[in-house]
């Protein structure tokens, strides 16, 4: 259901007609009833809107304007500034332009809004009518009277009427063609003055359904990522009670055969301290007291006692004196800490005592 509300113009206020099921079902003056489930549509007074039809770019609703105003320029005596100018779109070449001062738009919708009513579409009364294939039609319609040719639309007033169709009178449109035409011009506007700063405003409409489904789906997904984090924890958790307990078995297999395990590491670090001596251990002493002596050619190990505070106390040969020097200053720069014995000759060498100690590491 459509209501078309008529603006007042002159003595005339508002009149409103009402169509339904392709055709008029009610009409009558002042402001009608609300319908909250049809849309309402203003009709501006013919006398108030001036109409043109001209040939315009039909590549975007903008240029359309831009060439309209273009045109109106020409046309008009007004300031471009102080008008509303729009373009619709009937299906032919020829487009209609219908312009109108913005102070009358602002004054009609603000009209509107204190009655209640907020249209959907601003129509110029003459564009209800329907166009004539030649010449011009005319009707009076909600107590005015309008006319409408092929590529013009005005209000009938006497002289101008005469002066604008000349010989060619307007023919009376029949009751059922006029419904026809307001049914076909209220579900598809050929020119609506609500364009641009005009605009209607579109209402925000919240959709619940859609808003608790976004919500539930985002309950969702977070469960679902709270029940992976939860999963990736175990999983983890899982694993280090697993890896603990294999390296616990392989610490207990390093231990003793019937040793109490109470602590595992400590107890293999004991039991690894016991095997390879005290300080570095016996290898690793070894193994670097034997790299200096061959580092220092002409000496020799006669005999190596490693005691068991971690000390090594060597007897060693070397075939001058200044070897035994020279000896002393390697082991000290390999981090021994030396301390030297008597050296004396014998069968053509030089024999003595070094005690070595690692003071923390070689």
């Amino acid at each position: 259901m459509t209501t078309l509300v008529f603006l007042p113009s002159g003595e005339t206020g508002y009149r409103w007609i009402r169509t339904a099921d392709r055709r008029v079902v009610d009409e009558g003056e002042g402001i009608p009833a609300p319908d909250p489930d049809g849309a309402t549509i203003a009709v501006a007074p013919a006398e108030a809107v001036t109409l043109h039809w001209a040939e315009l770019p039909s590549r975007s609703p903008a240029q359309a304007t831009a060439a309209a105003r273009l045109l109106v320029t020409e046309a008009s005596a007004a300031p471009l500034a102080e008008l509303h100018v729009v373009v619709g779109d009937e299906g032919n070449a020829e487009r209609p332009i219908g312009v109108v001062g913005s102070a009358v738009m602002l004054g009609w919708l603000r009209m509107l809004a204190e009655a209640g009513i907020d249209p959907v579409a601003v129509i110029p009364a003459p564009m209800l009518l329907p166009r004539p294939d030649e010449g011009y039609v005319g009707t009076v319609l909600a107590g005015s009277a309008i006319i409408r040719g092929t590529t013009c639309g005005f209000a009938d007033e006497a002289p101008m009427t005469a002066l604008v169709t000349g010989d060619s009178a307007p023919v009376p449109i029949e009751r059922a063609d006029l419904e026809a035409a307001l049914v076909g011009a209220a579900a598809a506007p050929s020119l609506d003055l609500r364009q641009g700063v005009f605009a209607r405003r579109r209402r925000l409409a919240l959709d619940w359904a859609l808003i608790r489904r976004l919500a539930v789906l985002a309950g969702l997904i977070l469960a679902v990522t709270l029940a992976i984090s939860l999963v990736r924890i175990a999983k983890y958790s899982f694993g280090a009670d697993m890896l603990a307990t294999q390296a616990d078995l392989v610490a207990r297999s390093g231990l003793p055969r019937g040793e109490t395990v109470t602590d595992a590491t400590r107890q293999l670090d004991e039991r690894l301290s016991r095997v390879r001596g005290p300080g570095l251990g016996f290898s690793a002493t070894s193994a670097a007291i034997f790299a200096v002596v061959r580092a220092v050619p002409g000496s020799e190990v006669t005999a190596l006692d490693f005691q068991p505070n971690g000390t090594v106390r060597l007897s060693v040969a070397v075939e001058r004196e200044s070897l035994a020097t020279d000896l002393k200053t390697a082991f000290e720069a390999a981090g021994f800490t030396v301390q030297a014995g008597v050296f004396q000759a014998a069968d053509g060498r030089v024999a003595g005592d070094l005690t070595l100690s690692t003071g923390g590491g070689a």
